[in-house]
């Protein structure tokens, strides 16, 4: 027999089949909540069980690995309702209300950020507009059928450019191309928008956690927030390696010079750092948390590798962040190559 869902605090209810996961259901009902894999492994869509119970098709999601005794963390992506359930997460009707599209783009402009990182910025045909919001991701469709999903790491506006940001992979078969054989001026399929990790409106104070090119959705929604004029304080940290990782840097140097509640933390964390590093050194997440030891009045967005955004959201939560203001995207499960 079917189950009903209730998300709090919006009062949405939905009925959940036997056998049926409460994000299928969800979106089945027409409501977006927030997902990313949809395998348990990324940790985009974990939200707080506020009452009931739910069972998985096979063992605990990796995503809830880290998950401290008693913090009833849901992955909704895998989750079968055992009953009545309520679950703190907040409908996306914005991401709803967009359409997913294929396209196509043109090549225009090829950059070298750094040594392994290539931004691609693609043109639309001049009678199309891609409909997204800041922190979606695209997926490049290729000849054999398959996909390499990208942060698009400009914030939306009239323009009919994207900004993809391409670190070189040995053996991808889609970044060897990048930053081997192709040109200004080839043409890619793309499809898209897809995605969650998407802005949020409220009176919360944010904090932005990249991860190498997780940079690129942190930039496009830090973007989009200082476009809309926020007032209220952004605190911007990016981990790397060494200080050519921070291939943008002088972007979040200028957002903290230009805007009083911006505020910008580079911190590294390999072997070899710079012999002139005067900042934090050490993993980002453990800097984030050492800057603030109480959370729960905060919005987080994490955007890096699956190692960084479980660790950020694991520390963090002992910090009072209630887990329904962590918002992530852990790039390497949810944008990996899938059939289209």
């Amino acid at each position: 027999m079917p189950h009903q869902v209730e998300l709090v605090p919006s009062a949405v209810t939905f009925e959940v089949e036997e056998e049926e996961s409460i994000l299928d259901a969800a979106l089945r009902n027409g409501i977006s909540l927030p997902y990313g894999c949809r395998g348990g492994h990324c940790g985009a869509c974990v939200s707080r069980l506020v009452e009931g119970s739910v069972s998985y098709p096979g063992a605990r999601p990796e995503a809830l690995a880290d998950s401290r005794p008693g913090s009833h963390e849901c992955a909704p992506c895998l989750a079968r309702p055992e009953g009545p359930v309520r679950l703190a997460a907040e409908p996306l009707d914005t991401v709803a209300d967009i359409p997913v599209r294929t396209l196509p783009a043109r090549v225009e402009h090829m950059e070298r950020l750094a040594p392994d990182v290539m931004a691609l910025y693609l043109k639309l045909p001049e009678a199309e507009r891609l409909k997204f919001l800041a922190g979606q991701y695209i997926e490049v469709l290729m000849g054999n059928g398959e996909a390499r999903a990208f942060s698009l790491a400009n914030a939306p506006d009239r323009d009919a450019t994207l900004e993809l940001h391409v670190r070189h992979v040995a053996g991808g078969d889609f970044s060897e191309r990048v930053f081997s054989t192709m040109k200004e001026k080839t043409v890619l399929r793309l499809k898209g928008p897809k995605g969650s990790f998407v802005p949020r409106e409220n009176d919360r104070s944010m904090v932005f956690m990249a991860g190498g090119t997780g940079f690129a959705p942190i930039k496009a929604l830090v973007e989009y927030f200082l476009s809309k004029q926020e007032q209220r304080d952004m605190w911007i940290y990016w981990g790397a390696r060494a200080r050519a990782d921070l291939y943008m840097e002088e972007l979040p140097l200028n957002w903290s010079a230009g805007h009083a509640n911006v505020h910008y933390v580079p911190v590294l964390s390999g072997p070899g750092i710079d012999a002139d590093w005067d900042g934090r050194t050490g993993f980002v997440h453990e800097a984030i948390a050492a800057d603030f030891p109480d959370m729960s009045g905060l919005d987080v967005y994490a955007g890096g590798p699956p190692v960084m955004v479980h660790a950020g959201r694991e520390a963090f939560i002992e910090r009072g962040l209630p887990v329904e203001h962590f918002y992530s995207d852990a790039f390497e499960y949810a944008h990996q190559a899938h059939k289209p």
